[in-house]
């Protein structure tokens, strides 16, 4: 049977959306949660088949991940990071790659950002290090952290005199997690600090997303990786702001201000600011979903150049951007009520406004997609 992403994750919606209190109280996804949509196969999206994933297209991908995010935007980022940070799958030697994700209830997790240190040490890497941000890692078999690679006299460099750095693969067992994650939004994805000491990693269980040859030639496991992971985090926060306005609108039916025998869906400054937010967020979702089909046609061609990347990050930073706005709309509407906890909005507001604070799409990518159009030299690797 063809795996349906989307149809899989309208599935879990009800019981996500149900959830949603509980899993904002707990801090985290889950475990029960995560393992059944593990089993469905949520987080083999990006799996090559012969893996025993779905390799899924682009569009579909967003497209689960924003029915998710409409649900809950804590769930649909905990996929959204399990489902990216396997794509290292493409680059793991074969035979590694079946060991790690052998399992069909398999999680991953990770961060990308190069916080540990790799000492050469013959056939392993010596690594020590603390992550930030390590969402979904409480379920996870597997954890992934970014690591610079050290020589004798300081870090390796690479012809641009960066340093150089590969994502490091360690068994959960091996990782320590320290529970940072108490935060304004995006309360349910369990995104707290972990850390390795002194740990040995086989080389080969060491990726660099950038420079590594694909071992796995597909479309999919060429599609850039920065590219997939910011579509990933725009398509949630897309889904939460339709999550948002479904909610807003919902309640502007019946409620009514102090004091007025009006519902708000029936004052004329609501019904305004209430389109024009359903015209601006259909609009940057149109122009995500437009850059994510052009450069799927260029990955598809051999032909992913600077351009058409460079076009999907501007329409992800402006989707996040553009999703946190509207939903400021819509928790604006309700007025008092919406600042309870209890409330969806409250959650939706919060969740949208951390959102644009990943690295993937925060205001400073504005100024790197602004650099390529305007024709400055860019280093590919950066998108």
């Amino acid at each position: 049977m063809t795996f349906n992403a989307v149809a899989v994750a309208s599935s879990f919606a009800e019981e996500i959306h149900r959830r949603a209190p509980e899993i904002e109280s707990v801090r985290r996804l889950p475990a029960d949660l995560a393992k059944k949509m593990a089993q469905a196969g949520l987080f083999r999206m990006v799996l090559p088949v012969n893996l025993g994933g779905h390799d899924t297209p682009p569009a579909q991908i967003a497209l689960a991940l924003e029915t998710l995010a409409q649900a809950d935007a804590s769930a649909a980022w905990c996929v959204m990071i399990g489902a990216t940070t396997a794509a290292m799958a493409n680059r793991l030697p074969a035979g590694l790659a079946r060991e790690v994700f052998a399992s069909p209830e398999v999680i991953t997790a990770g961060v990308f950002a190069p916080m540990g240190k790799a000492v050469d040490d013959g056939d392993h890497w010596v690594v020590s290090g603390r992550w930030q941000w390590g969402s979904g890692s409480q379920n996870a078999s597997w954890i992934a952290g970014g690591a610079i690679l050290m020589g004798p006299d300081g870090p390796q460099l690479d012809e641009h005199g960066q340093p150089l750095h590969r994502m490091m693969l360690f068994p959960a067992a091996e990782v320590e997690l320290i529970d940072t994650w108490r935060t304004a939004g995006l309360c349910g994805t369990g995104s707290l600090d972990f850390q390795v000491k002194d740990v040995r990693v086989p080389k080969a269980r060491s990726v660099a997303l950038h420079s590594d040859p694909v071992t796995v030639n597909t479309p999919l496991a060429r599609f850039p990786i920065f590219c997939l992971l910011a579509m990933g985090v725009a398509g949630v926060a897309l889904g939460n702001a339709r999550g948002a306005l479904l909610a807003a609108g919902a309640a502007a039916q019946t409620k009514k201000a102090a004091g007025s025998q009006r519902t708000m869906a029936e004052r004329n400054v609501v019904q305004a600011d209430f389109a024009r937010a359903v015209a601006k967020l259909s609009a940057a979702r149109a122009h995500y979903f437009e850059t994510i089909g052009v450069l799927w046609t260029a990955v598809q061609s051999g032909e992913a150049g600077l351009e058409p990347r460079n076009r999907l990050r501007l329409a992800c930073a402006h989707a996040a951007e553009t999703a946190a706005d509207v939903s400021k709309v819509a928790y604006d509407m309700m007025g008092g009520s919406a600042v309870y906890l209890e409330n969806d909005l409250q959650r939706r507001f919060r969740d949208a406004n951390v959102i644009t604070h990943h690295a993937m799409v925060s205001p400073a990518m504005y100024e790197l997609t602004g650099r390529v159009l305007l024709g400055l030299p860019t280093r590919a690797d950066q998108l």
